[in-house]
């Protein structure tokens, strides 16, 4: 494993590559990311990037996100298949049909969806800015919520919103048990259960805290508390225990049988398919032009307003 990823280390600087990973990917993966983050952060990272080739270690529309933001640059995938059951969830010819019987609302669309879907939006969200993105706008803007019900949900009950919500979800976190969190909390009366807003209601009403990666990163690293059950995909226990060495870290599970919650499309990736696409310069995000124009204005107007 240490030969194959010195052989990706040494080709992404031979063909000044930039490698990015999202937290969900596995520890090896993101050892030898140049950047790794959310989906906010790598979206900034993307639209700054000097490199030639973009290397996105994620899922599908994180590599279209890259795309969009360097049209000119060469951006790579290491396996095509790795798509997103929430983006999946939202077809746009369907939520085209869904966005005319609203007329007057705007569009605010999660970063975890397709760019069809990013050209029908007004601007595009993260769970780490969607409240501010959100509360940027006048209270009696009507707005249209989609792809992720479950965060839009608690959007709404956050801001006093009534956001229209399309009926979409991540089946990595709306399988996710409140039943089995209230067994665990039981088994671990020290712990304190965090929790991605993608979740089920249910479970966020459970949760001590709630919010994006790195925000749940962030408050395992400066809570005094030891023990935590964590709510996502296992994927962010690997910087959640190099952050903090001495705390302990519970994934809620998928099922009964598995003590994991692994995202199948994300873990498509590995290093041999890294070094594999750097090599091939393939597989590559291609984007018709006019897709990549229109999806990229709302895209900007996010970066725009996280920034202040």
């Amino acid at each position: 494993m240490d030969a194959m990823r010195d052989k990706v280390l040494k080709l992404a600087k031979e063909k000044n590559a930039i490698i990015l990973a999202h937290y969900y990917q596995t520890p090896d993966i993101q050892e030898i990311a140049d950047f790794k983050g959310d989906s906010l952060a790598l979206a900034q990272h993307a639209a700054e990037t000097d490199a030639d080739i973009i290397l996105f270690a994620g899922v599908h529309f994180m590599g279209e996100t890259a795309k969009i933001l360097n049209p000119k640059r060469k951006v790579l995938i290491p396996d095509m298949n790795a798509g997103c059951s929430l983006a999946e969830s939202c077809p746009s010819d369907d939520f085209a049909k869904f966005k005319a019987q609203y007329p007057d609302h705007i569009v605010i669309s999660y970063i975890n969806c397709s760019a069809e879907i990013k050209t029908l939006s007004d601007v595009i969200c993260t769970s780490g800015n969607a409240v501010q993105i959100v509360e940027s706008y006048p209270k009696d803007q009507k707005i249209i919520f989609a792809p992720d019900k479950n965060l839009g949900r608690y959007i709404n009950e956050v801001t006093g919103r009534e956001m229209v919500l399309w009926d979409g979800s991540c089946e990595v976190h709306d399988i996710l048990s409140s039943e089995k969190i209230m067994q665990m909390k039981v088994e671990n009366p020290d712990a304190i259960l965090i929790a991605h807003p993608e979740c089920p209601q249910p479970v966020l009403i459970l949760a001590d805290f709630v919010g994006s990666t790195t925000a749940m990163l962030n408050y395992t690293k400066n809570s005094d508390a030891k023990k935590f059950i964590v709510a996502t995909e296992t994927g962010i226990l690997h910087q959640m225990q190099k952050d903090s060495p001495d705390k302990e870290f519970l994934i809620v599970p998928a099922d009964e049988t598995c003590s994991c919650n692994d995202c199948a499309y994300m873990k498509l990736n590995t290093m041999e398919k890294i070094y594999l696409a750097l090599k091939n310069e393939k597989p590559e995000i291609i984007l018709p032009e006019q897709v990549m124009n229109d999806a990229k204005a709302p895209l900007v107007r996010m970066l725009e307003l996280s920034s202040k």
